[in-house]
């Protein structure tokens, strides 16, 4: 493989799904080590040391943001050659400073594996065992094995250093991270929530009675994230209480008093009860949804028109 030096660095994306077989009873545990698993994979090639830094800072910053945006508490712990750390005291002392919390430093006397730095942040779940999640590494090893060469300035090749990272880790593992996590604040006695973009529901409308339908329908039509409407002929208590049950961020009761003021009765799972305008509701969840990724809600807006499954 050879490429130019006009594109370093380089980066790969990759959806990688992993396979392992494991014997021994015990090795499996729920979501946080499955049989396969699936983890987006990045590979960054870099031209020398210090663009290689460079791009480390840069690719631990995303992850710090990525484990921001799922609202995970995280543990740090780096490795490195202890050559490679005493000649780069600096970027030593940045890389923990951006991680802006204490951090476990292993210093190797020498190299065993194909890296001189790997950065890892790890999850501690509820039973106070770690899971590793984002990791970032320098790999000054496998360019040479498999001869991926770019061409230097001179016209010379030369063999660029490889960053591998996840910056989420295994796509099973962040879910196994936030369970976890609302796990334990149940156990806090907090109500269990998933961060707002991610909440399978974001909204719910539920009307006082069926004479506000058409005002259901209309906030229906005009909010755009995932919301959907309890059209169900069930007490209007039952439906506050599935609400809840599905960890529903924003629960919205539409009765004859909230028609004539043009205000909502809004219930968030802080326990919170507020009257807002639709407008103030939208500019509300905006920030949250700022910067996120958004995919529509994949089931009937109507509850009744969804399928039942019974046990």
């Amino acid at each position: 493989m050879q490429i130019s030096h006009h594109h370093l660095p380089c980066k790969l994306y990759e959806l990688t799904h992993y396979s392992f077989r494991r014997e021994q009873s015990g090795e499996l545990a729920g979501l946080k080590r499955l049989r396969t698993f699936t983890m987006p994979d990045l590979h960054t090639l870099a031209k020398d040391m210090e663009q290689a830094k460079e791009e480390f800072l840069r690719q631990t910053e995303l992850a710090i943001q990525c484990m921001g945006g799922f609202e995970l508490d995280f543990e740090v712990a780096i490795r490195f050659v202890r050559d490679f750390a005493d000649q780069n005291q600096s970027f030593v002392n940045e890389l923990t400073a951006r991680c802006d919390r204490p951090a476990l430093v292993e210093l190797w006397d020498e190299r065993f594996f194909y890296f001189v730095a790997k950065l890892e942040f790890n999850f501690i779940d509820a039973l106070d065992k770690a899971a590793c999640l984002a990791t970032v590494q320098i790999d000054v090893e496998n360019t040479e094995r498999f001869d991926i060469t770019y061409v230097d300035n001179k016209g010379e090749k030369q063999h660029p250093l490889l960053l591998h990272a996840s910056i989420s880790g295994s796509i099973d593992r962040v879910i196994y991270a936030i369970l976890e996590t609302q796990a334990m604040r149940m156990r806090r006695g907090e109500k269990a929530a998933f961060p707002f973009w991610l909440a399978p529901i974001q909204l719910r409308l539920i009307p006082v009675s069926e004479k506000f339908d058409a005002a259901c329908r209309e906030i229906l039509e005009s909010v755009p994230y995932r919301i959907d409407y309890d059209d169900r002929d069930i007490p209007m208590g039952r439906k506050i209480r599935d609400a809840e049950r599905e960890w529903t961020p924003y629960i919205v009761v539409l009765g004859a008093k909230e028609v004539a003021e043009q205000r909502l009765s809004v219930r968030t799972r802080d326990g919170a009860q507020r009257k807002m305008t639709l407008t103030e509701l939208l500019g509300e969840i905006e920030p949250r949804m700022q910067g996120k990724p958004f995919l529509g809600l994949p089931l009937p807006q109507l509850l009744s028109k969804r399928p039942i499954f019974v046990g």
